[in-house]
């Protein structure tokens, strides 16, 4: 590989040790040269020994003068030395720079290096700061939205205190909002906010403040490209404006999902250096009528359980979905319905490979030409096909019918519903749980929580798809007007005939929709 050529190099100092400063177009590096000499036949010569640092580039946050230290009283020889040092090489310039911490934790870290003169201070900042103008990734201006209401009600103060400094060092300019009732950053996003002169949103809030912005922007911009979202063949256009997550919600999994930690400092370190990570959404339509997109979980049955009844719990804030987890457990219902799906190719892995996305993963850096190809083909033969013989049909009575765009990884389920779940590769993880006792399924549960397989049951099938309908035994609307209201069908009904401590209804469930219920039970999805 060609050397690259230095931009810049200098003896600087730094604390009270000489450092050598080296810059090229993609590190900054430094290192400390300790000079001792040794006395031998009259000869002294001069060994060095050598401790070197550095950092890319595309990783520098900000570069700029050094504040002064007004620090008088100096208590230790290194203190004394350090100041001596400061006073002979009075300009100074601090380097911002991010630093990798255990588990995939960032933080801002600073070196400051000491210069003889002004002007070669001035020199090392004006040729850093040309570097970093050439990295086009990065946002010069963001439009942030806070949901002061979401989690543990800490978004503002998490933005203001750990979010806000670090934007205002990498010089970003933020038009701040705090959303006052629900779906307000969606309808401001879809109507109202001029998006030219932006460079991303951010959210600071949960999964449901990704949701909302989400959806304002994808629906922003098929509106302005004139696509039908109700037609669900439709190609939609990807948006040009990434989505920054500052983590301040209560499980916050999307977040974890693609960074690997739920911390609102790396989130914001990655949305400074211009990190980018494309990924899947699913369109859900209910016959020729849009209802919404996803991009973590859909889940029908146990999950849309749990989220319909911790609805008329929300006063208990997040403890509201332990609660109604335990309850939506122990009444172990299942619901019967068809389910069809179009199998992914078998290039696209399959669920249970192990693979885990990471960065880099060969499986989402396909070349798009041939995911377009493969997907017409797909279209095509389904269109095709008309007694169905491309899609796969299961019937049955089902406890859980999930559908995992991503691992859905969270603390409390560190490796996620789906583990091997793609990001970006146009693929979702259908995950079918069938009637079984109650036991079975609390430990195909408590396996989401440690290393075992949670596949590993007679009662569970997993299939990699590209699309897939639902269509439920008894045909019965779910209204979100009803969940004020007590529920039709009791937490506690007579063991069914089969003795599996199943409760069987003849009421639907209802689509739990990243978070979200839906109003339809009959729907078709598409990646």
């Amino acid at each position: 590989m060609e050397k690259q050529a230095i931009l810049l190099s200098s003896k600087l100092f730094q604390k009270h040790r000489q450092v050598e400063v080296v810059l090229n177009r993609s590190f900054l590096a430094w290192k400390e040269i300790e000079k001792s000499r040794k006395r031998s036949s009259g000869i002294s010569p001069i060994s060095e020994r050598v401790h070197s640092r550095g950092v890319q580039v595309c990783e520098i946050l900000a570069v700029g003068k050094a504040e002064e230290d007004n620090q008088d009283n100096t208590k230790t020889r290194s203190q004394k030395k350090a100041k001596q040092h400061s006073q002979r090489y009075p300009h100074a310039f601090t380097v911002s720079y991010v630093r990798r911490t255990r588990l995939h934790q960032w933080r801002c870290a600073d070196a400051t290096f000491h210069c003889a003169s002004q002007e070669l201070c001035e020199q090392w900042i004006k040729v850093i700061n040309e570097q970093l103008s050439l990295l086009t990734n990065r946002p010069k201006s963001l439009l942030v939205y806070i949901n002061p209401y979401g989690g543990k009600q800490r978004g503002k103060r998490i933005y203001e205190q750990k979010v806000a400094p670090l934007f205002r060092r990498a010089c970003i300019s933020t038009d701040v909002i705090v959303t006052e009732r629900a779906n307000h950053a969606r309808d401001h996003l879809k109507m109202e906010a001029n998006l030219d002169q932006y460079d991303g949103v951010v959210c600071v809030g949960g999964d449901g403040m990704f949701s909302e912005i989400l959806h304002g922007l994808v629906t922003r911009t098929q509106t302005d490209r004139g696509v039908d979202q109700n037609q669900p063949d439709a190609k939609l256009v990807p948006c040009s404006l990434r989505i920054g997550i500052i983590p301040a919600g209560s499980t916050d999994c999307i977040c974890f999902a693609t960074v690997g930690t739920n911390d609102p400092v790396t989130s914001a370190l990655h949305i400074i250096v211009g990190d980018s990570q494309p990924m899947d959404v699913c369109s859900v339509h209910h016959h020729d009528i849009f209802l919404r997109y996803s991009v973590s979980l859909l889940g029908y049955g146990f999950y849309g359980d749990v989220l319909t009844d911790s609805e008329r719990k929300r006063w208990l804030g997040p403890a509201r979905y332990d609660l109604s987890g335990v309850k939506t457990f122990l009444s172990h219902n299942y619901y019967e319905g068809t389910v069809s799906f179009l199998p992914a190719e078998d290039t696209m892995g399959n669920p249970r490979d192990k693979l885990q996305c990471r960065s880099g993963c060969h499986v989402c850096q396909h070349k798009p030409s041939l995911k377009d190809k493969q997907w017409e083909m797909s279209v095509e033969k389904e269109k095709t096909d008309k007694d169905g013989s491309s899609w796969n049909v299961i019937r049955g009575k089902f406890i859980a019918i999930n559908a995992a765009s991503m691992s859905c990884a969270c603390p409390r389920s560190p490796k996620g519903l789906s583990p091997s779940a793609h990001l970006a590769d146009g693929t979702t993880d259908l995950i079918l749980v069938r009637q079984c006792s109650r036991l079975d399924f609390f430990r195909h549960l408590l396996r989401h929580t440690n290393k075992d397989d949670q596949f590993d049951h007679s009662f569970v099938e997993v299939h990699r798809v590209r699309r897939f309908r639902f269509h439920p035994q008894h045909q019965e609307p779910v209204s979100l007007e009803g969940l004020s209201e007590s529920p039709k069908k009791t937490g506690f009904q007579a063991i069914c005939s089969q003795q599996t401590g199943c409760n069987y209804s003849t009421a639907n469930s209802s689509w739990n929709c990243d978070g979200e219920i839906l109003p339809q039970v009959a729907i078709q999805v598409r990646l």
